[in-house]
């Protein structure tokens, strides 16, 4: 029994000795983290590249947009930004495009006013409310769909939404998309007097 124990004792310390095959089991064990830092550092670098690009993009479409032709243009001007951002994007990228027009700067992102008859905050119950772009329902924007006319006020943004480029992305807890937004305000240039825009008071559902 002494002798077993002895013995025991004798491969424990050859064991304790032996270092080979060391380095593949700290490698196991750091392996994974350096790789997701290191596939993080990319995707964070191809994000910022890309909301350059798309940020590059609006500003040109912005200044074209200004024109007194762009009415006749918007579309070639939307397919000049898709393409330079899909050039520096995977396949299944998706690009939406919106573009709302205001009389004035102070209506850009504002409300549709609304009697807000029970203090709720919202827009309900039939409460009354000036449709300022017609459209027939209450709207968080009062922005009118298009470029407006001459000395109209612009908000142009582009959303795009994409697959991320590596598929560690859930080993972070981070969505499978990135969604990135980029937004230019302009105002058309006076090329003729800024046309009145008709509102028409309704009720809220």
């Amino acid at each position: 029994m002494i002798a077993g124990f002895r013995s025991s004792l004798a491969v424990l310390r050859a064991l304790r000795s032996d270092n080979r095959g060391v380095t593949l089991v700290e490698f196991a064990i750091v392996g994974p983290v350096l790789i997701l830092m290191i596939m993080g550092l990319f995707d964070i670098a191809h994000t910022q590249y890309t909301s350059s690009v798309l940020f590059g993009a609006m500003q040109k479409a912005g200044r074209d947009l200004t024109l007194e032709n762009a009415a006749s243009r918007q579309t070639t001007i939307d397919t000049a930004v898709a393409e330079q951002v899909r050039a520096v994007m995977p396949n299944g990228a998706t690009i939406t495009v919106q573009k709302l027009s205001h009389s004035e700067f102070s209506d850009v992102r504002m409300p549709e006013e609304f009697t807000d008859q029970n203090a709720d905050r919202l827009c309900n119950g039939n409460e009354p409310y000036v449709d300022t772009n017609n459209n027939s329902r209450w709207d968080a924007d009062r922005g009118k769909s298009g470029i407006g006319g001459a000395r109209d006020v612009v908000v142009y943004e582009t959303t795009v939404t994409y697959p991320r480029m590596f598929a560690m992305f859930g080993l972070a807890g981070l969505p499978q998309n990135v969604t990135l937004k980029a937004s230019t305000v302009l105002r058309n240039q006076p090329f003729d007097e800024q046309t009145g825009r008709t509102t028409t008071v309704r009720n809220c559902a």
